[in-house]
């Protein structure tokens, strides 16, 4: 008897990230800063000390003493992963069972969906309205009627750049038996964190990544902080060696410098409000054309008419930003990347 594909994995799609060349790259939300050279250094030192011929440090001890030292959270409660998606991918399939129901707020983090529907896992998901704006009531009344077993969202929200307020996440928190799932991949450009709570919630986790704020897309890494029943959890569900020792190397290397850390979120906020200002320029002038959402992240979210030809015309300019179904979200980049945004918008928003 031959073997038969699930239909589950016959209707997968692969995920395409954009892999032409562009002169401006503004499609993922990635920091426009390299490491300087005197970082650069530092890192070259710290991988030239690994030892190829052994398996990683299983906890990545040092890297999670480094981490919570410049986050201000116990090391001890601290789960390092190949980025945030290998922290989603064992959280949702392992604290829920087949048939449970996990609730989301939409439009937010595709991958959230995408590994409960891998593992038979019912999604809820709350729409959220033209404002895309949600709130801790909305959220809390949904989970009871759906008796959600988990929540998960992020905060501030990919891709409407807006978030729920201090006060609304520990609301929910306190509001529901469910777990909770937190993930503040771009809270390191705002304010409201809830990751000094964690020890005190049980049912809350944390996800932190390292590749927005502190510029490293390039190695996968990010965390979970949870209370320590359940980063024990956590720590026996990861495979053992999960974040390789160059990974362990960069990591650490680039920790050791918070005042460097400091001041790129200081820039890609600065970046950000510029481009921000500039497209409320262009909306002055387009009103009826191009809607802005509040940033409080590294990108700017906006409602455009005839979206989808403008991200075409965009490309043709060699400017690659994100389309979303009638929306763009637009990465803050370098000064003149911004400018380029900005100069070809205004002149295809003319046509």
């Amino acid at each position: 008897m031959a073997y038969t594909i699930p239909e589950k994995l016959k209707r997968l799609e692969i995920y395409e990230p954009v892999t032409e060349i562009y002169n401006v790259r503004l499609d993922a939300n990635e920091s426009f800063q390299n490491l300087p050279d005197d970082i650069r250094r530092d890192v070259l030192k710290a991988v030239e000390q690994v030892e190829f011929n052994r398996y990683p440090d299983p906890f990545a001890v040092k890297l999670c003493e480094k981490f919570g030292r410049f986050f201000h959270v116990k090391p001890e409660l601290l789960t390092a992963g190949n980025g945030s998606d290998e922290l989603i991918s064992l959280i949702v399939p392992n604290f829920l069972e087949s048939g449970d129901t996990m609730l989301v707020a939409l439009p937010d983090f595709s991958m959230y969906t995408f590994y409960a529907q891998m593992n038979n896992i019912r999604v809820e998901a709350l729409q959220k309205a033209e404002d895309m704006v949600t709130s801790a009531a909305d959220i809390l009344e949904r989970a009871k009627d759906k008796n959600a077993r988990l929540l998960i969202f992020s905060n501030p929200c990919n891709p409407t750049s807006l978030k729920l307020s201090r006060d609304d996440i520990i609301k929910i928190i306190e509001g529901t038996d469910a777990l909770v799932i937190v993930d503040e991949a771009y809270m390191d450009f705002a304010e409201g964190s809830v990751l000094d709570v964690v020890e005190k919630y049980h049912n809350l986790i944390v996800l932190k990544t390292c590749s927005k704020a502190l510029g490293l897309a390039a190695i996968r890494l990010g965390f979970a902080a949870a209370c320590k029943e359940l980063t024990d959890i956590l720590h026996a569900l990861k495979s053992p060696y999960n974040v390789n020792s160059l990974t362990q190397a960069v990591g650490c290397a680039v920790l050791d410098h918070p005042d460097y850390i400091k001041n790129c979120i200081r820039s890609i906020q600065k970046s950000r409000d510029e481009l921000y200002q500039g497209l409320l320029k262009l909306k002055e002038k387009k009103t009826d054309i191009l809607s802005l959402y509040p940033t409080v992240t590294n990108f700017i979210f906006m409602k455009v008419k005839n979206a989808d030809k403008v991200f075409e015309e965009m490309k043709k300019k060699s400017i690659s930003i994100r389309y979303m179904n009638g929306y763009l979200r637009v990465t803050a980049g370098r000064k003149l990347e911004n400018e380029a945004v900005l100069r070809v918008l205004d002149e295809l928003l003319d046509q």
